[in-house]
């Protein structure tokens, strides 16, 4: 028998992070609280079909995604005069033990038969609230453990966990869905979570671990300079609108496969899952992508997941669309890494961190309040017109932005690979 070792297996430049206690045992209980969280796509968007009254699925299912996320830029400005004083190794066990608590209400309610949509999306609600700060003590505690040399690794580990989430939660989900139920699996997110806080609790002071707190207090400083900067205000709106116009797809996708095609959570699932091979695909291909000029190519990723988005209108059948959706992934795939390189490239190395703050609080709203007008769009329009509204939609947004850079390059405010002309 051939036992291969871990240095053999692991690729050379993450061996080194395997050396350090606290992240080796941190990243197994961050892995699986990301995986709850991808049974949650699916989970959350199932049971608000189910607990819907007859015909207001769409308003239930559009709730329930926006208050699952949503929140948390409500709790990043409301609470950040208190929170951004706390070290973050408690950051995220505080909202840890949020979310496993409101999310754990969830099953205890439905078994209880007492949860009525309103408890529902705000018990989703409130497991979001502090997400953000969650999000924030993740990262800075990664950053706490580590030398400065391991950490693109690090978070390229992390970022590689929450995109294999989303290729095994919902197909995970879809399978688990018709034997325990969507609460259930809500529940075992919420059990995710409890883990994650157990584990992030145990690591001691030392080794990098402080109760320094996060430095949150210059987002507003990151905003002004945004203001000073017409491109990378370009590249926000560009990106919150493609957010937006996301957001009613998470919407529509489960009601178009239950009242269109009469299907179960099964296939959601796989559309979901087929979403995530190829995103995953995608995201590995942006390296590639790199040598182009960014800003033709991030209009291209724009135009091209809309274009997606239309067979679902026009009543392709469902393995036309589920070859769609996985193209559409690997088109989406590379946008998040190109739209940040384009902000790093254009921001000055001082004000990197603070512009990239600022950037993450305004997304945050995004898809949340597109998934929001997708329950009375979807009432309106049904879901495949949702679909292709979205679609046609993000394709109309693509070529917008389109005209725009050419009128920039026309008008000597932007080279041809899109860098500023001194």
């Amino acid at each position: 028998m051939i036992i291969l070792s871990p240095r053999r297996v692991i690729p050379r430049s993450y061996q080194p992070l395997f050396a350090h206690g606290g992240f080796r045992r941190l990243l197994p209980a961050l892995a699986v609280s990301d995986l709850g969280d991808g049974m949650s796509v699916v989970a959350v968007a199932w049971l608000g079909v189910l607990i819907a009254p007859e015909g207001r699925a769409g308003f239930v299912v559009g709730a329930a995604v926006a208050a699952y996320a949503l929140p948390g830029a409500v709790g990043a400005l409301v609470f950040g005069r208190w929170l951004r004083r706390m070290a973050p190794k408690r950051l995220l066990v505080v909202d840890s033990w949020v979310r496993a608590a409101m999310l754990g209400c969830v099953p205890v309610a439905w078994a209880a038969g007492v949860l009525h949509p309103v408890l529902y999306v705000a018990l989703l609600a409130g497991s979001s609230v502090l997400h953000a700060w969650g999000g924030a003590g993740r990262y800075s505690l990664v950053s706490q453990l580590l030398p400065p040399e391991q950490r693109l690794p690090a978070n390229a580990l992390l970022s590689s966990s929450a995109s294999a989430s989303i290729i095994l939660g919902p197909a995970l989900a879809g399978l688990l869905v018709a034997w325990v139920g969507p609460a259930w699996l809500i529940g075992a997110d919420a059990l995710s979570f409890a883990v994650l806080a157990l584990q992030a609790g145990r690591l001691r002071e030392g080794g990098g671990v402080t109760d320094a707190p996060v430095d949150a207090g210059r987002s507003r400083d990151g905003l002004r300079l945004l203001r000073r900067q017409p491109e990378l205000l370009g590249v926000l709106a560009l990106t919150w609108l493609f957010n937006f116009l996301y957001g009613p797809v998470e919407v529509a996708l489960p009601l178009h496969v239950t009242d269109d095609l009469g299907s179960g959570a099964g296939l959601l699932g796989l559309y979901w899952m087929l979403f995530g091979v190829g995103a995953v695909l995608g995201a590995l291909g942006a390296g590639a992508l790199r040598r182009l000029p960014l800003w033709p190519v991030t209009v291209g990723i724009v135009v091209g997941w809309g274009l997606m988005l239309v067979p679902f209108g026009l009543g392709a059948p469902a393995a036309v669309t589920l070859l769609c959706f996985g193209v559409g992934g690997v088109i989406y795939g590379p946008f998040v890494a190109l739209s940040f390189t384009l902000f790093q490239e254009r921001t000055p190395a001082a004000w990197l961190t603070t512009v990239l703050a600022a950037r993450g609080a305004a997304l945050l709203t995004a898809a949340p309040v597109g998934a929001a007008l997708g329950g009375p769009l979807t009432a309106a329009l049904g879901a495949r017109g949702v679909l292709a509204v979205s679609g046609a939609a993000t394709v109309g947004l693509g070529i917008v932005a389109a005209g725009l850079w050419w009128w920039g390059g026309r008008s000597g405010r932007v080279d041809d690979d899109g860098a500023h002309d001194d």
